[in-house]
């Protein structure tokens, strides 16, 4: 008997862990709903306008949901789907944040990684003097991107470790901490760092370690089953058939099928405002902890000795990237925004997270969300009225 009690005690504790974030009226959370339904209006003309198919928008303040809502489609060809709050996004870039940064966060605080290792002691003959935070900050020197099609020749596809030898040996545009260039390279590598130290692929270890913590049921890389059926598509193809669960970037799909540092995890609103509510508790979400407080604080805060580029150890602070923070935000927001069309945007001061997830990629990858990011965050915040 007392092993059955045990064992409905724990089916009950995952149970209440899958559960969503409660949704309140804006009003108790210190907010004005008649101002945050502004955002309704300029969603709805960005949709209109088609800049992008549809939307959702998530504002979290508090622990607590104070607006959900879709907008437009989430997919306009073959045949228009709706929009729903379920809808599950390729996240792209922002995968940097949400999985990779978090990850190698976690293992700093277990003291097997330092934000000050060098790169080669993890990648042996990895060229020059770079640390796994001028990775995390981008200020390595590493470039940009590389040719999908240069690699393959090179390689071959998919390769993993071809993509990391050309990684190692590439030519730096600058001498680390010298300038701010954002690329992808960085955290690929930081990727590689992260499973040499681990011993397990970066899906597993995020999904171990943050998502299935968290209870987030629909965020992983590679979806399946019902997480796949509420993909909203990305870009059609040369074949006519659109990217569907399969992840955009093309780095990422050489990289064992979409397991990459910089893109390739999928998420729904709701998941994501668990993690940014963990995030703004100081890494724990209903007694269940992914960070501690000081991990939080690190991972948000901009290093001193690259202070002038705004970037913190895997999260953007003030560089010319951070425009989705908007103008009314306390200066310790942070963020971070993917190619397809997503966003998070936390503001700590204020207790405050703005999700925007977009499908701005679909169908022909024409979309425009830059300034809607920020006309939204100003909305969000201009409806706050207490702290």
């Amino acid at each position: 008997m007392k092993k059955i009690v045990c064992f409905l005690g724990f089916l009950l504790g995952l149970q209440l862990m899958a559960q969503p974030l409660k949704q309140v009226a804006p009003e108790k959370l210190g907010m004005d709903s008649r101002r945050l339904h502004h955002a309704d209006e300029v969603i709805l003309k960005a949709v209109e306008n088609k800049e992008i198919p549809g939307a959702v928008l998530a504002v979290v303040r508090k622990g607590k949901l104070a607006y959900l809502k879709a907008f437009g489609n989430k997919q306009v060809y073959p045949e228009p789907v709706p929009m729903d709050v379920n809808t599950v996004f390729d996240m792209a870039s922002v995968s940097k944040s949400m999985s990779t940064a978090i990850s190698a966060m976690i293992l700093i605080e277990r003291g097997q990684l330092r934000l000050s290792d060098r790169v080669d002691r993890y990648i042996p003959g990895f060229r020059g003097n770079i640390r796994v935070n001028d990775l995390m900050t981008h200020t390595s020197g590493l470039p940009p991107y590389a040719s999908v099609d240069s690699l393959q020749k090179l390689y071959g596809a998919p390769n993993p470790d071809g993509l990391i030898e050309y990684i190692a040996n590439c030519e730096r545009d600058f001498q680390p901490k010298k300038n701010f260039q954002y690329s992808c390279l960085n955290f690929i590598t930081l990727q590689r760092i992260i499973e040499t130290i681990s011993g397990q692929n970066l899906r597993d270890f995020a999904k171990e370690n943050i998502f299935d913590v968290l209870g987030m049921k629909h965020t992983d890389y590679q979806p399946t089953g019902e997480t796949l059926q509420r993909v909203a598509p990305t870009e059609k193809q040369k074949d006519d058939s659109v990217l569907c669960g399969v992840v955009h970037d093309p780095l990422a799909r050489i990289m064992n099928g979409g397991i990459s540092g910089n893109a390739g995890v999928f998420s729904d609103a709701n998941d994501l405002a668990i993690l940014v509510t963990a995030l703004l508790n100081g890494g724990e979400y209903k007694g269940r902890r992914i960070l501690s407080p000081q991990g939080v604080k690190t991972m948000r805060t901009v290093p001193r000795e690259v202070r002038t580029f705004g970037r913190t150890p895997g999260w953007d602070n003030f560089s010319d990237y951070a425009s989705n923070h908007g103008d009314l935000l306390s200066l310790n927001t942070y963020g971070h925004t993917g190619y397809t069309g997503t966003s998070l945007v936390i503001d700590p001061d204020n207790d405050l997270a703005i999700i925007l997830l977009t499908n701005r990629a679909h169908p022909n990858d024409k979309g425009e969300v830059v300034r809607l990011r920020s006309i939204v965050a100003n909305i969000v915040a201009a409806s706050l009225l207490k702290q």
